[in-house]
C-alpha cells in the first residue's frame, strides 16, 4: 500500500484525537493492507540463516506519539506513524504500547473484521461495546473482541488518579464477517513463572481466550538464566516475541525491554532469560 492511500484510509483519523479521547472518525477501516501484503519479509532489517528468517525491532525505533492524555508507541505503522517496511508481521497488524492518563481514553468508535486483544500491564481499563458488554480488565487479564460484521466500543482508564498501561494488539481474522463477540479471562501469574502460559488460542475450549485465527499467544515470567524452547504449533506460522520487561535472548538474538523480534521459517525457538524477564510470544500465520 502506498503512503497516500495509507494516510487516506487509515491514518487521517489520528487528527481527530482530542484531549478527552478519540472520536468515531479516528479509527482506520479494516483494510489498511490486504492479506496479500501480510508478509513478514517486508520488514527490515532481515537476517537469514539457512532455514530461518528474523526481523528485529528495537524499542527506540517504534513510532511514538504523545497526545497529552495518551502516550503511545507503535511497533507497526499506525496513526501518524508510517513506515512501509513495518506494516505488519504476517497477520499481526498492530502492536501498540499505550499509556493513558487517569479518567481518559478512547471514545466510542467502530471496528469490523479484526481480532482485537488487550493485555493490561498496569492499572484498570474499562470496556463498553455495542453488544452490551461493560467490563473492567486488569493486570493478569486478557481481553479479546472479534469485531466481525461490525461493533462499536470504548476504552477508558477506570481510575482518575493513576495511569493505565496496556498492549493493544490487532490480528487479521481467519474468517470474515463472523458475529461480533467478546471474551476475557484472568490468568494466574504464578502459572507463568518459568513457563510459557497460553493466554490466546485458536483451539476452542483451551486455557486461553479463543481467537478467530490460527494464532497462539503465550506470556512468560522468566527468572534469570532460565532456558526453554518453544515449538511452532502450525507449520508455516511465524512467531513475534515482545520483551515486556528485562532482557532475553531468542535464537541467539538479545532483546532488551520493549524490543521485538519476528522469526519465521523455523520449527522452534530457543529462549534464554538473561535477567528476570517478562515476555509475550505471539505465533501467527505469515500469510
Amino acid at each position: 500500500m502506498d503512503r497516500k492511500k495509507f494516510l487516506k484510509n487509515s491514518l487521517t483519523a489520528a487528527a481527530a484525537i482530542t484531549a478527552g479521547g478519540l472520536t468515531k472518525a479516528a479509527i482506520p477501516e479494516k483494510n489498511e493492507i490486504t492479506l496479500n501484503e501480510q508478509v513478514g519479509f517486508n520488514h527490515l532489517p532481515i537476517v537469514t540463516t539457512n532455514t530461518m528468517n528474523t526481523v528485529l525491532h528495537k524499542a527506540a525505533t517504534r513510532g511514538h506519539a504523545n497526545h497529552g492524555w495518551l502516550d503511545t508507541n507503535h511497533t507497526f505503522s499506525f496513526a501518524h506513524y508510517y513506515d512501509p517496511s513495518r506494516m505488519n508481521f504476517g497477520v499481526l497488524r498492530v502492536l501498540n504500547d499505550d499509556f493513558v492518563d487517569g479518567g481518559k481514553g478512547f471514545g466510542t468508535h467502530p471496528h469490523d473484521n479484526m481480532e482485537i486483544i488487550s493485555i493490561p500491564l498496569l492499572g484498570d481499563l474499562e470496556h463498553k461495546d455495542s453488544t452490551g458488554n461493560t467490563e473492567v480488565i486488569r493486570q493478569n487479564d486478557v481481553q479479546i473482541m472479534s469485531a466481525g460484521t461490525g461493533i462499536y466500543h470504548s476504552e477508558y482508564n477506570k481510575n482518575k488518579d493513576k495511569k493505565v498501561n496496556f498492549l493493544q494488539i490487532w490480528v487479521f481474522p481467519k474468517e470474515q464477517n463472523i458475529k461480533p463477540r467478546y471474551e476475557q479471562k484472568t490468568f494466574r501469574p504464578e502459572d507463568r513463572v518459568n513457563k510459557l502460559q497460553e493466554v490466546v488460542s485458536a483451539d476452542k475450549g483451551s486455557d486461553g481466550v479463543w481467537i478467530n485465527q490460527d494464532a497462539w499467544f503465550r506470556l512468560g515470567s522468566l527468572k534469570k538464566d532460565f532456558k526453554t524452547d518453544y515449538q511452532i504449533k502450525k507449520k508455516g506460522n511465524g512467531v513475534y516475541v515482545f520483551a515486556i520487561e528485562g532482557e532475553v535472548t531468542i535464537n541467539g538474538q538479545k532483546l532488551n525491554k520493549r524490543d521485538g523480534l519476528g522469526v519465521w521459517d523455523t520449527d522452534q525457538l530457543s529462549i534464554v532469560a538473561d535477567n528476570d524477564s517478562e515476555i509475550l510470544l505471539m505465533e501467527v500465520p505469515m500469510s
